[in-house]
């Protein structure tokens, strides 16, 4: 597995550099490790460091680009998948300290600082590759190192590895608390309710993220699952963010800690319009696979939660399977004794 999701990394870096393991920075404090990864590739590389100040910038040109405005809206995906885990503090807002004050502190700090290690590890690497070489290279990273530390290039895969390893522990903490609010709020599966009686985790959340996410890694081409994934991620966080110019006029009276200025929103509303509109001309199959993933929830919330007629056979199977997944995994309801 460890090798699978290195290869996926060294993949993505053939668009836009840096490591994908901005999951776990950003709480502040899991910034350290995704930090020491790229450390490697910048200032405390002193080569890398010579050719930059040496004027070693023949390669920073926007020459032979495409400039299809198809193409830019495709490339989004491969750069926001980058930066993707921007919004993952928000799910797990419950365990956060204080998270009026340490969200947006925390949520503010990680963007800043990601996008200048990820601006800084570009740099490092077009000062010693040309834009050719980048794009025929499988693993970027790697080729950067064996160009510059010799004997010591193999410890970027390590890094590299580490890192990833970092990211995924990062999403499979996040999201799968999205999995078990959604169930506790009667719109998922009861069993995702459960919390493992000893650490106090939400298991069968974590478990389900976790075969999902090895379901996707049977998509060979990393290209086309970003864009099927990129696709329906930024359609559902955009139709989130909607709601909040909607509910700021429809409820203008309700409490809010965190009062975003709505300049924000309307931005990203229309940054969403975009990337998901005009792939839908440019790539149409792909696009279509994204809306099927998410339409995959109507018939999971229609049987187990819209029908309330179920026959009592279907009942006592569910609940047969809820028991036996709970024994499994030694899950409980929250608040159960």
């Amino acid at each position: 597995m460890e090798e699978i999701f290195s290869e996926r990394y060294f993949t993505l870096i053939r668009y836009f550099g840096g490591i994908s393991s901005f999951q776990n920075w950003t709480p502040p404090f899991e910034i350290r490790q995704s930090l020491f990864s790229n450390r490697c590739f910048t200032h405390d590389n002193p080569r890398s460091q010579r050719s930059f100040f040496l004027c070693h910038t023949q390669y920073f040109t926007f020459d032979n680009n495409k400039t299809e405005i198809t193409s830019l809206a495709l490339s989004f995906y491969s750069g926001l998948f980058a930066y993707n885990g921007w919004n993952y503090l928000n799910f797990i807002i419950e365990e956060l300290k204080d998270p009026i004050k340490n969200l947006p502190r925390a949520i503010a700090i990680s963007c800043t600082l990601v996008t200048i290690v990820y601006t800084l590890t570009n740099i490092a690497f077009y000062t010693t590759l040309s834009p050719l070489e980048v794009l025929k290279s499988e693993a970027v990273a790697v080729l950067y190192a064996n160009r510059l530390f010799g004997v010591l290039a193999w410890t970027i895969p390590v890094f590299v590895a580490m890192s990833t390893f970092g990211a995924v522990n990062g999403v499979l903490l996040t999201s799968s608390r999205l999995f078990y609010a959604g169930a506790c709020e009667g719109q998922m599966p009861e069993i995702l309710t459960m919390i493992q009686i000893s650490r106090l985790t939400p298991t069968p959340a974590v478990l389900c993220i976790s075969l999902l996410s090895m379901l996707y890694l049977t998509v060979s081409d990393i290209y086309s699952l970003i864009n099927y994934v990129g696709f329906a991620t930024w359609l559902s966080i955009g139709v989130s963010v909607l709601c909040v110019p909607v509910l700021r006029y429809t409820k203008p009276d309700l409490v809010r800690p965190i009062r975003v200025n709505l300049v924000f929103p309307i931005l990203y509303i229309i940054a969403t319009l975009f990337v998901t509109t005009v792939p839908m001309v440019a790539t149409p199959v792909e696009t279509g696979i994204g809306c099927l993933m998410i339409l995959t929830s109507i018939p999971v919330y229609g049987v187990f939660i819209a029908w309330k007629n179920k026959p009592k056979i279907f009942v006592n199977g569910v609940g047969k399977v809820t028991v036996l997944l709970q024994k499994l995994t030694m899950s409980v309801r929250a608040g159960a004794k």
